[in-house]
């Protein structure tokens, strides 16, 4: 096995996880698999705003076998408001809704992690089992909406946590949003990693009708066992693949995203998964490099050594010659695509393979001219 460079190992020391003279002993610093079993990440480091750090270790009493299962629990989150606006340069929207905090399917590289630490919690485990709910979002985006002097603009639902969760099948809380939005005629771009999206094609053909919707799935591999290891609970590869189908042939624009391409892992992918997605019926396609912030590195490294311990070395050199020779940079316009002579050649290959297919030879923008402000409160309703 190669070693883990210095920094590495102080980055896994520092995250919980595994040092480098542990990694072939699972009985040191990860939580064991029995009690992660269907999860992606193998630690659960302690929040960056934590004032102290918690390390699990066997002390010889095998007081761990006793510790049980990590099982998905659901809190209520009761947020003052909804929308979330940015003005970040390489991103095509200024505003979002996530109805969820934390997310189910568990997908090891997910640059949302870090935002549990807000919560006390830990980006590793606890990001996929000890989750958030917002019932009152639907509400609280009527009540957005009618402020005086909002301007529509196309709400992204997705870029975050994905609302196409499992829970989302009780809590139905994107369904709800999905509502308000059609009422009022509001354009939404939805990205999703799950086929329970055909759930709601009925509000989303309508919308889409009117130019007030689409659609991107996100397909990582085509391999169904990498993808089973990466993203344990979101739908299976050949899933996505008839979602994009399916709301194809509802008449919903569809696209598709190959987040993250992460070389010498599924890099070698990105010419077949545009050409399924666009059999299956995306006639838009985009990509976005591994991004490691934060406390998703060290989470992402553990499991690369887990499941991958003869490519570390490969991916992680890539990895740096796109960064700059670090595991992250943030700097705009950077940190979706990277650089270098690395980062080139997928861009040129991603771009080659979608001109070859047709894809992104239109881009679809929504209509705002129809939007319908709800009435404000205490506004006066029409009776007749």
């Amino acid at each position: 096995m190669e070693p883990i460079r210095q920094a590495d190992a102080a980055a896994f020391s520092q995250g919980g996880a595994a040092a480098a003279n542990s990694v072939i002993d699972d009985s040191g610093l990860r939580v064991g698999f029995e009690r992660r079993r269907g999860r992606a990440a193998g630690v659960n480091p302690s929040g960056r705003y934590e004032p102290v750090t918690r390390h699990v270790f066997d002390d010889g009493w095998n007081t761990l076998e006793d510790l049980p299962p990590f099982k998905t629990t659901v809190q209520v989150e009761r947020p003052r408001t909804i929308i979330t606006r940015n003005d970040s340069l390489d991103i095509s929207f200024d505003r979002s809704i996530n109805p969820y905090r934390g997310c189910e399917h568990g997908c090891v590289y997910c640059f949302a992690r870090p935002t549990h630490a807000y919560m006390g919690m830990s980006p590793g485990l606890d990001f996929e089992s000890k989750l958030f709910a917002k019932p009152d979002a639907a509400r609280l985006l009527e009540r957005e909406l009618s402020k005086k002097g909002y301007e529509p603009k196309t709400i992204a639902i997705g870029t975050n946590t994905d609302p196409y969760q499992p829970i989302e099948r009780q809590w139905r809380i994107m369904r709800e949003v999905l509502e308000v939005l059609e009422a009022h005629n509001h354009p939404v771009g939805i990205v999703t990693k799950s086929a329970l999206v055909t759930r709601d094609i009925d509000i989303l053909s309508r919308m889409a009708e009117k130019g007030l919707a689409k659609v991107a799935l996100s397909v990582t591999s085509v391999d169904r066992k990498l993808a089973r290891v990466m993203e344990p609970r979101a739908s299976t590869p050949p899933k996505r693949l008839e979602a994009i189908r399916t709301l194809h042939e509802a008449g919903i624009p569809v696209s598709v995203m190959i987040g993250p391409v992460i070389p010498a892992l599924n890099d070698q992918e990105i010419e077949r998964i545009l050409e399924s997605a666009h059999q299956a019926g995306a006639r838009e396609a985009g990509y976005i490099i591994l991004r490691l912030p934060l406390e998703v590195a060290p989470v992402f490294k553990d499991w690369l050594l887990r499941n991958y311990p003869d490519r570390y070395r490969h991916v992680m050199s890539l990895v740096r010659s796109m960064r700059d020779g670090k595991d992250y940079d943030a700097e705009w316009g950077k940190r979706m695509k990277g650089a270098g002579p690395y980062a080139w050649q997928i861009g040129r290959r991603f771009e080659i393979a979608a001109k070859r297919l047709g894809l992104n030879s239109e881009r679809l923008r929504l209509r705002t001219d129809l939007f319908k402000a709800p009435s404000g409160p205490g506004e006066q309703l029409m009776l007749f």
